[in-house]
């Protein structure tokens, strides 16, 4: 029987400082808490409100509709709720493209691009101390499972470009168009923030300035930042 003080817990995970302190997650419904169980991340505890969805997941924990709901960070929670161990990032990854974030903040964002990177193949993300933490309950909503075969470190993004030995190319409105540019076999893509794109600080570092056209009527500030890290993915692995 759940008690008192695992609802408490679960509950405190939803804010990062309880995360971080106790390097534990929360993912919610059958489909993501499946593919990290597959994925073989470890996990801590599965909550399952119906005795049929307990029979799909080894040692999960019946609650009623009315615990799971307190649990939950959704207004109308889905039956099964996980509570996932942290992975270590690994930081040497660099045998290939790698994606790199500058403050993305919006988690839909950074859980689609999370999973993009899972449908391209990129297996290594790189993200700014101020990109929103991949561990947020949206962000995790958003990658529907991918967040366990893609690898997310948190750096001084200044300090690891001035590292890379790959050419650092720049997603930028006035770039050179990504249809007409040399990539290379291997190389660094930064995404920029969402309203303010690449900071000066991590431009200094950049080596391409590359951009996608318009073909539309100029009416479009600009496109979303996981539509066109989609977009520059999908050419890099063409």
């Amino acid at each position: 029987m759940v008690t008192k003080n695992q609802i408490k817990l679960v509950v405190s995970l939803k804010q990062k400082k309880y995360r971080s302190q106790h390097r534990l997650f929360v993912v919610e419904g059958e489909k993501v808490v499946t593919e990290l169980l597959e994925a073989g991340m470890g996990p801590f505890k599965v909550f399952a409100d119906d005795a049929i969805l307990m029979g799909k997941f080894k040692d999960a924990e019946v609650v009623s509709s009315k615990v799971l709901k307190q649990m939950s960070s959704l207004t109308h929670p889905n039956g099964v709720l996980g509570v996932f161990y942290m992975t270590e990032s690994q930081k040497d990854i660099v045998d290939d493209w790698v994606v790199v974030l500058d403050a993305v903040r919006d988690p839909g964002n950074l859980g689609t691009i999370i999973r993009l990177c899972d449908w391209f193949g990129v297996t290594q993300l790189v993200c700014s101390q101020d990109t929103v933490d991949c561990y947020n309950p949206k962000v995790l909503q958003a990658t529907m499972g991918s967040i366990a075969r893609v690898n997310i470190v948190y750096v001084d993004l200044e300090d690891y470009l001035r590292k890379t030995n790959l050419p650092v190319y720049g997603a930028y409105m006035d770039g050179e168009t990504i249809y007409k540019s040399d990539l290379a076999e291997k190389g660094v893509l930064v995404m920029g923030n969402e309203a303010n794109g690449i900071s000066d600080e991590v431009s200094q570092f950049i080596t391409k300035r590359i951009s996608i056209p318009q073909f539309g009527a100029a009416t479009a500030e600009s496109l979303n930042v996981a539509t066109a890290t989609a977009i520059f993915l999908n050419e890099i692995r063409r």
